[in-house]
């Protein structure tokens, strides 16, 4: 149940949330170019457009779509095994465990899926930006990387993938759980209503954002065409330090906010929704 509910979740809301997460990783790809082509978010949205009209926003689509189903999908499904594993007697997780379990689940869908499918994405898009693109599509672009690359190719900042999912995860479950927790007065039977969940996963996605930013500027650096510039994490931690100070760390955090606080929102809401209906029609233990 866990991996249809979590993977419904996934799949509408990459297609609502998709244009700031576009803009937010043009910003961060941006920011190490000779001359930036961005004075900010207004003038990206504006070039964007008036370069790629609307759909231009969606470039990199279908490499995120394609992902972002089994990734919801394994995270809950890795969570729920996880917490069926830890609850007490009366179906509770402790703080440790509530961050364990989030751990957990952030770190498979970074090694199993977000690793491959955000090293695509940033590549596609990255790619949109030179004078002569050579990805034209989806299956072209995977098949170039993996023939240029090797499989290796699609696993590009695994380590610090691991680190920003892993984060991510523990974070949004933890804040998650117990502002659900506070609502609920201590009785997990007890229903918030849509508003309240909402509340809930926005809350819960603009912690993650302030929490693990850094991670998300060195994972797209390590992504990029220009991968080859950093020798591991660390490394390209160090230059983004050396060349942009402590500011360049959270370089495009106002558009991965906008679109976090919404996506961490709809997905939660959306996944306890569907999780109600199929435990209506389909019994388990």
């Amino acid at each position: 149940k866990a991996v249809m509910a979590g993977g419904f979740a996934g799949g509408l809301e990459i297609l609502c949330t998709f244009p700031t997460e576009y803009v937010k990783t043009q910003l961060q790809l941006d920011s190490r170019a000779v001359t930036p082509r961005y004075t900010g978010i207004g003038d990206c949205i504006k070039k964007t457009f008036a370069q790629h009209g609307f759909f231009g926003f969606y470039r990199g689509l279908s490499s995120l779509l394609y992902g972002s189903i089994p990734k919801a999908s394994v995270r809950f499904m890795g969570y729920e095994a996880l917490r069926n594993k830890l609850v007490d007697k009366d179906g509770k997780l402790t703080q440790i465990r509530t961050v364990l379990c989030g751990l957990g689940a952030g770190v498979t869908e970074a090694i199993v899926i977000v690793c491959p499918m955000e090293t695509v994405k940033v590549k596609f898009i990255h790619d949109q930006n030179q004078a002569k693109p050579k990805y034209k599509g989806f299956v072209h672009g995977v098949r170039e990387i993996v023939k240029q690359e090797g499989f290796r190719g699609t696993y590009q900042g695994l380590t610090a993938t691991i680190l920003k999912q892993g984060s991510n995860q523990a974070i949004r479950f933890f804040v998650f759980n117990n502002l659900k927790s506070s609502f609920q007065g201590g009785d997990n039977t007890v229903e918030i209503g849509i508003a309240r969940t909402f509340l809930c996963g926005g809350i819960a996605g603009a912690a993650s954002v302030f929490g693990n930013t850094p991670l998300d500027v060195v994972k797209t650096r390590m992504q990029g065409l220009d991968r080859h510039l950093y020798r591991n994490t660390l490394h390209c931690a160090q230059e983004v330090l050396k060349h942009d100070g402590l500011k360049g760390f959270y370089k495009g955090t106002v558009p991965r906010l906008g679109r976090v606080v919404f996506d961490v929102a709809f997905v939660f809401t959306i996944y306890e929704q569907t999780m109600k209906v199929l435990d209506l029609v389909w019994k388990t233990d």
